[in-house]
C-alpha cells in the first residue's frame, strides 16, 4: 500500500545525512515507493478546524551535497495524508508544544509519529521520572537551597535545562567547585523553568549509550563515548561512536519502560543509558539510527516502516 507521508522537521537542507535519523526515515519510506513531502513547523496552520501546512513533495538522495529535491510549495489540508512524521528538533518549548496541539487535531486519522498529545505529556527529562528506580539520584528545582543541599550530599553532579538537547547547557561541577552559585544565576536569567540535577555517573568516562526502541521493544543500540575534555557524549559536540550491545540490565530496563511507551503511542524512542542507570527518554525526533546501521546493527529505518506499515492497513 503505498502511504502520502508528510514530514514535519527542521528545513531538510540543514540536515547532515551521515547522521540524520529523519532522513533515514525518508530514504527507506521512498524506497517502498511511499510519496514523500517536506514542510517546516513554521508553515503549520489551524483554521476552522482543519489542519494546513504549504508542503513540498520530496525527493532524496544518499548524497552529501546533492541529498534532496524540492518541489513547489502546495496548501494541502493535512487530513489527506496517511502519515504525519513529527521529527523536528527541540528546544521543547512552546513553539514546540503548540504544534503538538494543532496535529492532534488530525491524528489518529492520519498518524501522527509519535503521537502528539502523548509527545505534549512526556517531556524527556520528565518523563523518566516515571521510572525513578531506573534512574541516577535527580532533583528537578529552581531553589539553590536545593540544589546546593543535593550537592551536598552527592559531590560530583550534573547540571543541565530541563528542556535542552544535544549537550547544549550541560554543567558537570565538582564538588568542590566554587562556580555554582554564579552557574545558578545564569541559568535563572536564562531559563524561565527550573533545572534538572544530578548524581554524576563516572561510567559516563565508558559511554553514553543510547538504545533505540520500536514499538517499546529494543533494536539497536550504539554507545557514545565523550572525548577526552568533555563530559558530554553527544557526537556533534565531539563524542565518539562505538559498536555495543545490550546488557543484561539494559534489557531490564527496556523490559520496564516497554509497556509505558507502547501505551502512549511511541512508535520510535531512544533512551540514553549510563552505567546501571537510564537518565532521560527522548521522544521528539530520536537520532542514532544510521550510527547502528554503520556498525553493523538492525536496520532500525525498515523496522520503523514495518511497525508504521501495519497500523495504516
Amino acid at each position: 500500500m503505498k502511504l502520502k507521508i508528510a514530514v514535519q522537521m527542521d528545513h531538510i537542507s540543514t540536515v547532515s545525512i551521515a547522521g540524520d535519523t529523519s532522513f533515514a526515515l525518508s530514504l527507506e519510506a521512498q524506497r517502498r515507493g511511499h510519496q514523500l513531502f517536506h514542510y517546516t513547523p513554521d508553515r503549520l496552520s489551524l483554521r476552522d478546524g482543519k489542519v494546513f501546512a504549504r508542503i513540498e513533495e520530496m525527493t532524496v538522495r544518499d548524497e552529501k551535497g546533492s541529498h534532496y529535491s524540492l518541489g513547489e510549495k502546495v496548501r494541502t489540508d493535512l487530513s489527506e495524508m496517511d502519515v504525519v512524521l513529527l521529527r523536528q528538533d527541540p528546544p521543547f518549548d512552546m513553539n514546540y508544544i503548540t504544534t503538538t496541539h494543532i496535529l492532534e487535531r488530525i491524528h489518529p486519522k492520519t498518524l501522527v509519529v509519535n503521537d502528539p498529545a502523548w509527545v505534549r505529556n512526556s517531556p524527556e527529562k520528565i518523563f523518566v521520572t516515571e521510572f525513578s528506580d531506573l534512574m541516577p539520584d535527580t532533583l528537578i528545582t529552581k531553589d539553590p537551597l536545593e540544589v546546593a543541599a543535593f550537592r551536598k550530599e552527592f559531590g560530583d553532579i550534573i547540571i543541565k535545562p530541563l528542556y535542552g538537547n544535544g549537550g547544549a547547557g550541560i554543567f558537570h561541577l565538582l564538588e568542590a567547585d566554587r562556580n555554582l552559585a554564579s552557574l545558578l544565576e545564569m541559568f535563572g536569567q536564562m531559563f524561565r523553568e527550573p533545572y534538572i540535577v544530578q548524581r554524576y555517573l563516572k561510567d559516563v568516562r565508558k559511554g553514553d549509550k543510547r538504545i533505540i526502541l520500536i514499538d517499546g521493544e529494543p533494536v539497536g543500540a550504539i554507545n557514545r563515548v565523550p572525548a577526552e575534555h568533555d563530559s558530554r557524549s553527544n557526537m556533534h559536540v565531539g563524542g565518539r561512536a562505538e559498536k555495543t550491545e545490550l546488557t543484561a540490565r539494559e534489557r531490564e530496563i527496556c523490559a520496564r519502560i516497554g509497556p509505558s511507551l507502547k501505551q502512549r503511542g511511541f512508535i520510535l524512542v531512544g533512551i540514553d543509558v549510563i552505567g546501571d542507570y537510564m537518565t532521560e527518554i527522548n521522544v521528539t525526533s530520536p537520532t542514532g539510527v544510521r550510527e547502528v546501521r554503520r556498525f553493523g546493527g538492525a536496520d532500525i529505518a525498515s523496522l520503523f516502516w514495518d511497525a508504521v506499515e501495519a497500523k495504516r492497513t
